[in-house]
């Protein structure tokens, strides 16, 4: 059977459609366009993609629970490879439920950046029953560059005190792990065994795994590129808040490294924020870097994460361009492109349907179809 939604207008993250429908069956959306068949189920007058959060700490640090119970950062040690994030996300937290209500559907849980590296991320649907039937896969290891690492001297393990420091930690600890596989490849040592520390930073010299950096200065950027070039890492950079000139993001864009911007509307809170300013986007814009945008929530609430666009609308994008950063663009630094993101066939069939123009304030999401289900009706 054959279910199909009709829109006034259909923003399917390629294009903006008028009078069109949506259709999907048991396998997933089967086409896009004016003249399809099938049960109508609704008709609306805007319809969207599922949007997708590329960097958040929701189900870690949750709502109404004392600050004491966050799980965003384990102060065991500095340098946490193996900490699987997955294990400390409860999606009972209500954020999830106000999330979806605002029509955002998926989320790329980080560890905090408390530590050097904080260990492994989860994509998420935020309708999930538990983490195990949430649970969509995987977007990279968690590192912290800048400040952050240096911030937490009072926690536990071995701690840096400066920005040299944090990254001599982890520098002696890719070195060491570069001499096993070295050993390795020699067969020089036919019963090399490697930690679950180990493990994962192995995967990360392979590039079978992808590092995901908290980093808000030029600077810190810089140091971020140092590590590709000396360990020949996949990397991503996260926030870049503090960057104000376009020759940061231009070398960015040359080395075909993403940005997973944000988040906007939080207060700088700190030393290292003290050039942030919603202008900065304009570099973003004019390098040509591939970016998406987050919210780091509860940082900025998951659930306002559109409202940010209004930053992007005023920098000259379009509508159409603005809400491509939170669908496919941000579905397309996650990996995830091939499913969600986009209104295309063969996508899963998770759309937001809204009683009027998104970016209107009177504007809301009035039905959430997510992988084919309603699981919203207002």
């Amino acid at each position: 059977m054959v279910s199909l939604v009709r829109g006034g207008l259909v923003y399917t993250g390629e294009a903006v459609l008028e009078d069109a429908c949506v259709a999907w069956n048991d396998s997933g959306i089967v086409g896009v366009g004016r003249d399809l068949k099938g049960d109508v189920v609704g008709e609306y007058p805007v319809i969207t993609p599922g949007i997708v959060d590329p960097h958040s700490h929701i189900g870690l640090i949750r709502a109404g629970e004392p600050g004491s119970e966050a799980e965003a950062n384990d102060k065991m040690d500095s340098v946490l490879a193996h900490a699987d994030v997955l294990d400390s996300v409860q999606m009972d937290d209500d954020a999830f439920r106000r999330s979806v209500e605002a029509g955002v559907l998926y989320s790329c849980v980080l560890p905090g950046s408390g530590n050097i590296i904080g260990g492994q991320s989860a994509l998420v649907r935020n309708y999930g029953r538990d983490t195990n039937s949430a649970l969509i896969g995987r977007a990279g290891i968690k590192a912290a560059f800048g400040y952050n690492p240096m911030g937490t001297r009072d926690w536990k393990g071995t701690r840096p005190w400066t920005r040299m420091g944090a990254l001599a930690i982890l520098r002696s600890k890719l070195h060491d792990v570069s001499a096993k596989m070295a050993k390795e490849r020699a067969q020089e040592d036919a019963d090399v065994v490697y930690t679950a520390e180990e493990t994962v930073l192995k995967a990360l010299l392979t590039r079978q795994e992808r590092l995901r950096v908290h980093v808000h200065k030029s600077d810190d950027v810089a140091a971020v590129l140092r590590f590709v070039d000396e360990f020949g890492l996949d990397v991503t950079v996260e926030h870049t808040c503090d960057v104000h000139d376009q020759a940061t993001f231009a070398e960015l864009a040359k080395r075909n490294i993403p940005v997973v911007y944000g988040p906007m509307d939080s207060h700088p809170y700190k030393v290292e924020l003290k050039h942030e300013d919603w202008r900065n986007i304009r570099f973003l814009l004019a390098s040509g870097v591939k970016f998406g945008l987050m919210t780091d929530h509860p940082v900025v609430l998951q659930e306002t994460l559109l409202l940010q666009l209004r930053w992007f609308l005023r920098a000259g994008l379009s509508k159409e361009q603005a809400l491509a950063i939170i669908t496919r663009e941000n579905a397309e630094i996650l990996g995830i492109g091939d499913r969600v993101g986009t209104l295309a066939a063969g996508k899963w069939a998770s759309l937001v349907c809204w009683s009027g123009d998104p970016f209107s304030l009177e504007s809301h999401p009035v039905a959430v179809y997510a992988e084919g289900e309603q699981i919203l009706a207002e």
